[in-house]
């Protein structure tokens, strides 16, 4: 049975279960399985990692419905062997389903190499969040490989209703300090980039600001906008690199080095 089988018979019991036949509700919070796996692949990413002085890795998202190709997706990637981890952009359910989180993390746990997602605006509807933060952990994080500090953020500002601190600024400044002495670089993850019409552009420059305070600042990583492209949004010299969805079929690659890095979109 394939993954447009498996939708279509959970819409099935959706249609069941409002007619009373089934006990069911798709926003139920109850999983089962892996839970909290960004902080386990998170240790398992830095202790890989651990005196590597080049990092090659890759960033994709947006495998909402596109269950498939993010199946075809983890099969390209296991065929390399020559990445370190994969970071997820966020949306990887389309409607804050409960359900959909779970197929897309065990798409995901396929993968023969560690990964972490983020979380991203349709993952925020519904009880989406609830559901994400018990599957994946806390929408703000970060981790450290090879001396590269990745801190990884909740920007979806416009599915709060502008009622919560989106982007965090505390955290964002205490990741500053958090473990200081083991990063000399940083590359910033998120789901939805300053001036993208969901973020809360009325802070843009402050965000841009505080992230540029980072030490060794590389890029900066989104998803959301369904296609691929890059951008230097603010005109000083940093760049966003943004992913495709998995309808499109491609990811970005990239490595770091000691003198730069490099980077490339894969098309599978």
């Amino acid at each position: 049975m394939n993954w447009k089988e498996r939708i279509g018979i959970f819409f099935i019991c959706l249609l069941l279960s409002s007619c009373e036949m089934i006990d069911y509700h798709p926003y139920d919070v109850k999983i089962d399985g892996e839970t909290d796996i960004n902080a386990h692949n998170i240790e398992t990413i830095e202790k890989n990692c651990k005196g590597k002085d080049t990092i090659r890795f890759v960033t994709m998202g947006d495998s909402q419905r596109w269950y498939d190709e993010t199946v075809d997706f983890v099969n390209h990637v296991n065929q390399r062997k020559d990445i370190d981890f994969v970071i997820h952009g966020g949306d990887m359910s389309d409607f804050g389903v409960t359900d959909e989180f779970l197929w897309q993390r065990d798409i995901l746990n396929n993968l023969n190499v560690p990964y972490v997602a983020l979380i991203g605006n349709h993952d925020c509807l519904g009880t989406g969040e609830e559901t994400y933060r018990a599957v994946f952990g806390d929408p703000n994080f970060s981790f450290i490989v090879g001396r590269i500090k990745f801190v990884c953020l909740n920007t979806n500002a416009i599915e709060y209703d502008y009622s919560r601190p989106i982007p965090d600024f505390k955290f964002m400044e205490s990741e500053a300090q958090n473990r200081r002495n083991e990063f000399d670089k940083t590359v910033f993850c998120m789901h939805i980039r300053p001036y993208a019409d969901e973020f809360n552009n009325n802070v843009a420059e402050v965000f841009q600001y505080v992230v540029t305070q980072f030490p060794g600042l590389q890029f900066c990583t989104a998803a959301h906008e369904h296609h691929v492209f890059q951008l230097d949004v603010f005109d000083d010299g940093v760049m966003y690199y943004m992913s495709d969805c998995m309808k499109n079929r491609n990811y970005n690659v990239f490595t770091i080095t000691p003198d730069g890095y490099e980077h490339e979109v894969v098309y599978f």
